[in-house]
């Protein structure tokens, strides 16, 4: 069963003075699985926002097809079984962080009975580390406690889909540390999570998928672990000779081949040969460089 399957997205919106059409989105396609958090990246203009906004009915694309849970069309149920945060939400700063929560939990329509929302309302709070503070008006709140309640706020209604656009920005390691374990916490109970973030260390250990668009079209879409690993092409390799030790980089295959050869010659010990890992940061640079679909 898929959650998201996206289709051939193609969105393009009129710019200018002088109207002149730009193609945004040029055939876009993936797909969300249940239990899964799905890293969304690329540089700005990418096409993130267009592809999100499309997913949500916020915007309407040119061509192509959105199906949701394994099959539907965005109808009002569907919606109410969608949560999101957007990247720059607005807030009902007069409410009290408790009041927020319960508006929201009140217009899902998910919940018959005042004591199942109080105990969501509770739990959610404690989860995000806001309970002390459920009283006081937003207003009051940080910036960092703001992203917070807005967490809890698309995760209420226990939807099946979140779309959370740069749930990290403001938070302190505190405040990332209790949004990871949350969000990690959903995607076990089965949600599917498409998560777009700038902050690439907290993608790498929060997303086991990744989906990275560059100019409107999807580049790669697969595991993390697998776009990492294939941009470690290179190998280091550590010898020594006389105690003199030394550490060389070369590419796999027939480099690597002619340096061993080469070192074995000259009588030189080789301690090591292992792959030179790096970090999704540096993976998602390569990628988008070289700008080739995986």
């Amino acid at each position: 069963m898929s959650i998201i399957q996206v289709q051939n997205l193609v969105k393009s919106y009129k710019k200018g003075f002088i109207p002149k059409k730009q193609t945004v989105l040029k055939g876009v396609s993936f797909t969300l699985q249940p239990s899964t958090i799905t890293g969304f990246l690329g540089g700005n203009g990418a096409g993130k926002t267009t592809t999100m906004k499309c997913i949500l009915g916020l915007a309407f694309p040119d061509s192509g097809q959105i199906n949701y849970f394994n099959g539907q069309s965005l109808t009002s149920e569907t919606k109410s079984r969608i949560g999101f945060l957007p990247e720059r939400p607005y807030f009902y700063d007069y409410l009290t962080g408790e009041e927020f929560l319960k508006f929201y939990g009140d217009i899902s329509g998910k919940f018959k009975k005042r004591l199942d929302l109080k105990q969501r309302i509770d739990f959610l709070l404690k989860k995000v580390d806001l309970y002390d503070s459920k009283n006081k008006t937003l207003r009051e709140y940080s910036k960092g406690m703001l992203q917070k309640i807005g967490i809890a706020q698309a995760l209420v209604h226990r939807p099946e889909f979140i779309v959370l656009d740069e749930p990290m920005a403001g938070l302190d390691p505190d405040g990332r540390y209790y949004l990871s374990e949350l969000i990690n916490e959903t995607a076990r109970e089965g949600t599917a999570i498409f998560f777009s973030s700038h902050l690439l260390y907290d993608t790498e250990k929060l997303c086991e998928n990744l989906v990275i668009l560059k100019d409107g079209v999807v580049i790669f879409e697969g595991k993390t672990e697998q776009l990492i690993s294939k941009m470690n092409s290179q190998l280091k390799i550590t010898y020594q000779k006389a105690g003199a030790k030394n550490i060389e980089m070369v590419k796999a295959g027939a480099e690597l081949t002619i340096k061993l050869s080469a070192l074995l010659k000259e009588k030189f010990e080789i301690l090591s040969v292992e792959p030179e890992l790096i970090s999704l940061e540096q993976a998602f640079i390569s990628m988008a460089m070289k700008g080739a679909k995986s």
